[in-house]
């Protein structure tokens, strides 16, 4: 098997060039998906009508989800997507022939179960791998058997495994881990809401302000979440103080750096430079830097079939989940248009959105238009700017859009053969393949000094590595006997130190650093590579649609949340513009493969279009 992989490999390398220092790959043509596609109900009529209830802009997931909720209550929906396939971050394609990506996201895990549930995506073909164990972190030592820590939901192996490096970790970990629980728990109920509009609190009839004080039950069901839970585990607090006690830990996790949590329960870095990696990826934030909490709990507080934090993959790559959400709107009726780039929203005299243009000049009318597009590209660049505050417009500008993100989409012939944990002479997958992989991740201050280099201007030179095989529990994503794999990296500047552009060189010097860190991992990784995709922060906002290059269209810190998601006044997705909303993740709850914001964003138009 791996003999015929390599084979093909040696074709494939020959084919392509190998030798030259560039694996851009500019010539190929992708994976088609859904290219050039309109998934209709029924075979109807293959042509953009002039007239919709509403128009979406943008086949994100986000977009989608909203579309199949809007066409579901009878709002008669179109999506127009510019780019060839749908799904925007979350996409399939073939970068190196016989290998499938899933080229920008990667995990799923924060999909709302309700969206599972109501839009019936397993019907649609949905299927989801999930990972057991899910976290592997390999050292480098220099000792004959460098040692791992292997994380999964079997809280006994668990335990073991941290032990190795602190049994007082290793009893404190299961008490971490409810804690962190009761807190996602506590928070759950506010991101499948519009975050409460406190102005109408104090606004219009009474019949006005009795509706805006059902906004804040999400606010109540909350503290009843968090209440809940402080009863459940009252036996470990003083008596009688179970919820004061927990609630100023609960502030103290929202607001501090991660890194300052961490040291109160933990010892050993290891287990904490791989905990504090979900506090800090997608964010240009060090595991010192405020509020790095938050980020941790939005990671964590996904749910797959029924298990509490547990992420996996999708089967067929994360297209298969956009193409499952697609069906399910299309199945309800909605259209969805690949190629058609809107140029810009249209107004009526009364100031309200009428619909959108095409870059090729062709109008459609709407009574809604949502925007799956960030909050930048909406309201900067295809809304009309004198239809907008100004004080508005300058709070969109002022987002913190930075990103450390760089992804490198690589095709191996063989799977990584790690010091910390040998393959078998067969050559088949071990349980730590198909895990999320953390390298460079031995301690925290590796974590920030990778940060510090780039708040400089400069990648890191010890980037922090999340390496993933999806290829291992989904086997049809590459040629038999071979893998594709995903390095989620971080810390790269959207802009280089002086003025350097991220030009081919630059993105190829920046990759060859990630594989000499991989190398000293695993050996022989480099010599299994038979292509690679680099997509440095501008190249995800050029081809994605990310400002900034930030995979959640903005900064998840908590003054760009709830309240002031996208700008203070305007988080319930409405905008200064009637008739015009944002649906994707600029708006609350905020970014990951999440589709809270297209559900809730679709709830708020209905609600409004029914009053029209």
């Amino acid at each position: 098997m791996a003999g015929h992989c390599r084979a093909m490999a040696a074709r494939l390398r020959a084919w392509l060039g190998m030798g030259c220092p560039s694996c851009w790959l500019r010539g190929w043509h992708r994976s088609p998906g859904l290219l050039g596609a309109r998934l209709a109900h029924g075979g109807a009529a293959d042509r953009l009508q002039q007239e919709y209830d509403a128009v979406v802009i943008g086949a994100g997931h986000n977009g989608l989800v909203a579309a199949a909720y809007l066409q579901r209550a009878g709002v008669r929906t179109v999506v127009l997507e510019k780019r060839h396939v749908l799904g925007g971050a979350a996409v399939t394609e073939e970068i190196v022939p016989g290998f499938k990506f899933s080229r920008a996201s990667y995990l799923l895990s924060l999909l709302r179960p309700q969206i599972y549930a109501e839009l019936e995506l397993q019907q649609h073909g949905l299927r989801v791998l999930p990972r057991d164990p899910y976290s592997f972190t390999p050292l480098l030592e220099d000792r004959s058997s460098p040692r791992s820590l292997l994380l999964g939901h079997n809280m006994t192996q668990t335990q073991q495994q941290i032990a190795q490096f602190s049994q007082k970790d290793a009893q404190a970990y299961p008490e971490y881990e409810a804690f962190m629980g009761g807190l996602v728990l506590a928070l759950d109920p506010l991101l499948d809401a519009p975050p409460v509009d406190t102005a109408a609190l104090g606004q219009g009839s009474l019949l006005q302000r009795l509706r805006a004080l059902q906004a804040l039950r999400p606010l109540l069901r909350a503290g009843a979440g968090s209440w809940t839970w402080c009863r459940s585990h009252a036996a470990s607090a003083p008596p009688g103080l179970a919820l004061g006690w927990q609630l100023p830990r609960y502030y103290e996790v929202l607001t501090a750096p991660i890194s300052k949590i961490l040291d109160q329960w933990f010892e050993s870095e290891p287990l904490k430079a791989t905990l504090a990696t979900d506090a800090v990826i997608g964010a240009m934030a060090s595991p010192h830097t405020p509020g790095s909490g938050y980020v941790l709990l939005h990671h964590v507080m996904g749910e797959l079939e029924g298990r509490r934090g547990a992420w996996g993959y999708v089967a067929g790559g994360m297209g298969a989940l956009s193409q499952a959400i697609a069906c399910a709107a299309a199945a309800q009726g909605a259209h969805i248009f690949a190629e058609k780039a809107v140029c810009h929203v249209l107004l009526g005299r009364d100031g309200r959105a009428q619909g959108v243009a095409l870059q090729d000049g062709t109008e459609v009318r709407s009574k809604l238009v949502l925007s799956n597009a960030s909050p930048q590209i909406t309201f900067l660049e295809l809304t009309p700017q004198e239809q907008l505050p100004k004080d508005f417009i300058q709070r969109i500008r002022q987002v913190d859009t930075r990103s450390p993100v760089t992804k490198i989409n690589v095709a191996v012939d063989r799977l990584p053969s790690f010091l910390a944990a040998p393959n078998a002479r067969d050559g088949q997958p071990l349980p730590h393949h198909q895990c999320s992989i953390h390298l460079n991740c031995e301690g925290t201050h590796l974590l920030h000094q990778a940060f510090t280099e780039a708040t400089h201007g400069h990648p890191s030179s010890r980037p922090m590595i999340e390496l993933c095989i999806p290829s291992v529990l989904d086997p049809g994503l590459a040629p038999q006997g071979c893998h594709v794999v995903s390095l989620f990296t971080q810390y790269t500047p959207f802009k280089l130190a002086g003025g350097q552009p991220w030009d081919e060189h630059a993105r190829n010097a920046y990759a060859d650093t990630v594989f000499d860190c991989i190398e000293a991992y695993a050996p022989g990784f480099k010599a299994s590579v038979i292509g690679r995709d680099i997509l440095t922060p501008p190249d995800l906002e050029r081809i994605f649609g990310l400002p900034g290059g930030n995979i959640f269209h903005g900064g998840m810190s908590l003054d760009q949340l709830y309240f002031a998601r996208p700008a203070p006044s305007y988080s319930g997705y409405r905008s200064p513009v009637p008739g015009l909303y944002l649906c994707g993740s600029g708006a609350h709850p905020g970014g990951g493969v999440m589709g809270a914001a297209g559900r809730n964003a679709a709830r708020v138009a209905l609600e409004d279009f029914r009053r029209l």
